[in-house]
């Protein structure tokens, strides 16, 4: 048999190209899938690197309204760390660029963790601060209760006090008479009167401020006039016509004393009827009684 040397060596070469282009073949498909798997990789770490920096960015907006003491520093955290996501979101995927970004993230995120410790200082001590409002303000409420008991308890003590001490009689007489020359003798006339005789008897009280005690006579007529009146007398809002003012030394012990009162013209002759006599300390009514003059 005989063979061509050049067609041995045209099919030699074919042979050898079609080995050649398989095997480029074979590696450009394998370098394909390297660089596909190469870009989803950087895709991948870019998209990671981005959604911890919105994390981040979302994190800040919510401290923002609790927290305006570090408001300059978690504002400040906030623009860097948006700064470098708008950058980041700008830029195609690149393994250096993806390298810088992730050495961004990991100081930002070493300054968040400083930002995020200074505020659970605040958030302890603001808890230390409230526990320590609400014992105060139970101290402060359990206080005032017992002063507005204690107030009520020296109100009602004082006032216990007051009415304890304050000057008392223990009887009140009246007698009227008929005076003439100095003489005087007892009747139940109405014409013949023309004084009034009106003895107390002024009770033992340790608790009463001694002293001089003004007492006020008044003797109502059977016609509701009042028997030598001698004008009106103010207390505060309150008013008295008296018959007659007694000033008497009280040494807080048993007192008897009698006090006239001398009827003026106008009222004589007295008129028939009924009499009301009482007695007051200022203001304040000791005591009463009445006599009928016939």
């Amino acid at each position: 048999m005989i063979v061509n040397p050049q067609l041995f060596n045209y099919r030699l070469i074919i042979s050898s190209l079609l080995i050649v282009l398989t095997v480029l073949g074979i590696f450009s498909f394998t370098n394909y899938k390297s660089i596909k798997s190469y870009e989803e990789f950087l895709k991948q770490e870019k998209f990671l690197i981005e959604k911890e920096l919105s994390e981040m960015l979302t994190s800040y907006d919510d401290l923002s309204e609790d927290y305006n003491l570090i408001a300059s520093d978690l504002q400040l955290a906030k623009l860097e760390t948006k700064t470098v996501l708008d950058s980041l979101r700008l830029l195609n995927s690149d393994l250096s660029i993806i390298t810088k970004f992730k050495d961004q993230l990991i100081i930002l995120k070493s300054k968040s963790k400083i930002l995020l410790s200074a505020i659970d200082s605040l958030n302890l001590a603001n808890a230390k601060l409230k526990k320590e409002k609400r014992y105060a303000l139970n101290t402060i409420e359990k206080k005032s209760l017992a002063i507005g008991a204690l107030e009520e308890t020296n109100d009602s003590l004082n006032k216990t006090i007051d009415n304890a001490s304050i000057l008392k009689i223990s009887g009140v007489t009246a007698e009227a008479f008929k005076i003439n020359n100095n003489k005087r003798k007892a009747t139940t006339r109405a014409r013949k009167a023309n004084a009034i005789d009106v003895c107390i008897a002024l009770a033992e009280n340790p608790l009463t401020e001694k002293g001089d005690k003004e007492l006020y006579i008044q003797i109502v007529s059977p016609n509701n006039n009042i028997i030598s009146d001698k004008g009106e007398i103010f207390f505060g809002n309150s008013s008295l016509i008296y018959s007659k003012k007694e000033v008497v030394n009280f040494d807080n012990n048993n007192l008897n004393i009698c006090i006239t009162v001398a009827t003026y013209k106008d009222d004589r002759p007295l008129a028939k009827g009924r009499y009301f006599i009482t007695v007051f300390h200022k203001n304040r009514k000791l005591g009463s009684t009445s006599i009928e003059l016939k």
